[in-house]
């Protein structure tokens, strides 16, 4: 693993791997400011994402989540959420590895799954076989996360606060008396 102590931290994996609740917990055990790419794509659409899917296509999107990236801030460190796909485009890639660590958040097959079957707010899985779908946007994404990740976290078995646990003791930045907000910042 690259130790890239005092850079933001960037979380990257399929959808229902976790990155959005893993992303929380770290903000509230670290203090460091959270950017969710979807969140900022939603708000400069002022439409969910299956609206703006189904009103501008996917093609826009991207190119949204691009600019979210690009409009971080860079100055300070951060846990940047991004969306599944952040993978398919070569300029997010490099604006996560000149910014982040990253953290490739991954589960079985199944599990992840069975996790976003809950919602039906999932633009990519409206489709006649949504099982089939997932398996083949998994098997093409897997090799990406895989490839730009500084390590991978298996979610499968692992409560949210599990995950962002074994994140920071990864980065070296946990203690276990729990240092300020203020103190885990300056360190």
């Amino acid at each position: 693993m690259v130790n890239r102590q005092g850079r933001s931290i960037a979380l990257i994996g399929m959808m229902g791997s976790g990155k959005s609740s893993v992303g929380s917990c770290l903000h509230c055990r670290t203090g460091l400011p959270l950017y969710e790419t979807d969140e900022i794509v939603v708000a400069k659409f002022g439409m969910s994402i299956p609206e703006i899917f189904a009103e501008h296509g996917e093609k826009k999107f991207r190119e949204a989540e691009t600019a979210a990236l690009r409009g971080m801030r860079t100055e300070e460190r951060t846990i940047i959420v991004t969306g599944g796909g952040i993978v398919l485009r070569k300029e997010n890639v490099e604006i996560l590895g000149s910014r982040a660590v990253i953290v490739w958040l991954d589960g079985d097959e199944e599990t992840l799954f069975a996790r976003v079957s809950r919602e039906q707010s999932r633009p990519l899985l409206q489709a006649k076989d949504p099982r089939k779908t997932f398996s083949q946007i998994l098997d093409a994404r897997r090799p990406l996360y895989a490839t730009i990740a500084d390590f991978r976290v298996d979610t499968s078995v692992l409560t949210d606060e599990e995950v962002a646990v074994a994140i920071l003791a990864k980065l070296g930045r946990l203690n276990p008396k729990r240092k300020s907000a203020v103190s885990q910042k300056a360190s």
